[in-house]
C-alpha cells in the first residue's frame, strides 16, 4: 500500500489552476463527480492579478491567479515573503480589489455585495476598554442578521453563544476579564471566538499564531482544528509555518516569489483529528521538507520567470 507521503509526492503540481479546472483540487483524468454532488465554491480567484502603483512606480504584487477553495475546506498558503499571501487573503475579503481578472466569494463578486468573512491577525487587535465578553461578541453588534437582533438578545442567547465558544477554547470564566488580564495565547483564543462567533461562511486567517511561542502555537493549532471540524467554515489560512499549514490544512498551496502565483497545489493525506505526535513522524517530515524545497525552489527563481 502506498505510503500517504507517495500520495502527496506523486499528485500533479498545479501552475496557476486553469479556469476550468475542477473544485477541491479534483485532478484532470479523475472520473466526474455530477455537478449535483461536487461542494460548492466558497472562493475563486479568476486569473487576478494585482498591481500598486502606476506608471514606472508600479509594484506586482501578484500575477494572474486562479484559484478555487470549495465550500468547507481548509486551505493553507505558504511560499517566500513578500510572494501575495497576504494580497490574495485580502482580496477574499474585499478590502483589496484585482487589478485584472475577478474574485468570487460565495458565488458573487467580491465587491457586489457584503459576504458574512470571519478573520483573524497575528496580532488580536481587542478593544482594551470592553470586556472579553463584549469583544467576542462585537461582530453580532455590526454583521446582519444579529445586528438587528443585538439589542434584545445580547444578554441572553447572544451571550450565550460568546460563552459556550470561550468554553470551547479553554477560557471558560475569563468572559468578564479584560484583554491586558489575559497573555497573547488567552487573547488570540478569544480572538478565534470573535472571528467565529457570526457564523462565517468564510474564515480568512493571516498568520494567526506567528507572535506565540512554540509550545502556545500547537496548542491553539488543536484547539483551531476542533473549532473547524465543528462549525466548518471555509478557511483560508496564510502562514510560514509548515508544520502549522500540514496540521492544519486539508490542501496547501506553494506560492513562487513576487509576483506571486500558485507552483504547486496539493492535498493533505493525513486523517483528522489530527496530533502534535503526528507532526513527528517520517511521513508527515518528508512533506514538510517537499514543501520546503519547493519554497527554497521558489525563492531562488528569477522574477521575470516567476512572473510569467
Amino acid at each position: 500500500m502506498a505510503s500517504p507521503l507517495h500520495t502527496v509526492s506523486s499528485m500533479t503540481s498545479m501552475q496557476n489552476r486553469s479556469a476550468d479546472a475542477t473544485p477541491s483540487g479534483q485532478q484532470a483524468g479523475s472520473p466526474a463527480v455530477p455537478a449535483d454532488r461536487r461542494p460548492a465554491i466558497a472562493i475563486e480567484l479568476s486569473r487576478a492579478a494585482v498591481t500598486f502603483g502606476q506608471g514606472a512606480g508600479a509594484l506586482p504584487a501578484l500575477s494572474e491567479t486562479t484559484l478555487r477553495i470549495a465550500d468547507g475546506e481548509f486551505v493553507a498558503l505558504v511560499g517566500p515573503s513578500g510572494c501575495g499571501k497576504s494580497t490574495i487573503l485580502r482580496l477574499a475579503s474585499g478590502l483589496v480589489q484585482p487589478t485584472a481578472g475577478a474574485v468570487i466569494v460565495g458565488g458573487r463578486e467580491v465587491a457586489a455585495k457584503a459576504l458574512r468573512v470571519g478573520m483573524a491577525f497575528q496580532n488580536p487587535t481587542m478593544l482594551p476598554w470592553m470586556t472579553i465578553e463584549q469583544n467576542v461578541m462585537l461582530p453580532l453588534k455590526i454583521v446582519e442578521p444579529f445586528r438587528s437582533q443585538f439589542r434584545s438578545q445580547r444578554k441572553s442567547a447572544f451571550r450565550d453563544k460568546a460563552h459556550a465558544l470561550l468554553e470551547q477554547v479553554g477560557l471558560k470564566g475569563f468572559a468578564g476579564r479584560y484583554p491586558w488580564q489575559l497573555s497573547g495565547g488567552m487573547l488570540q483564543r478569544a480572538n478565534l471566538c470573535r472571528a467565529l462567533i457570526h457564523e462565517p461562511r468564510v474564515l480568512l486567517l493571516d498568520e494567526p499564531f506567528g507572535a506565540l511561542d512554540q509550545f502556545t502555537r500547537e496548542e491553539l493549532w488543536s484547539i483551531l482544528q476542533d473549532l473547524w471540524l465543528a462549525h466548518r467554515p471555509t478557511v483560508l489560512l496564510v502562514t510560514h509555518d509548515l508544520r502549522e499549514a500540514g496540521f492544519l490544512a486539508s490542501r496547501i498551496c506553494v506560492m513562487s516569489a513576487r509576483p506571486g502565483r500558485v507552483i504547486d497545489d496539493s492535498a493533505v493525506p493525513f486523517a483528522r483529528p489530527r496530533s502534535i505526535a503526528m507532526t513527528f513522524e517520517p511521513d508527515f517530515v518528508a512533506l514538510n521538507q517537499r514543501l520546503r524545497d519547493l519554497i527554497v525552489e521558489a525563492r531562488t527563481m528569477p522574477m521575470t520567470e516567476a512572473g510569467a
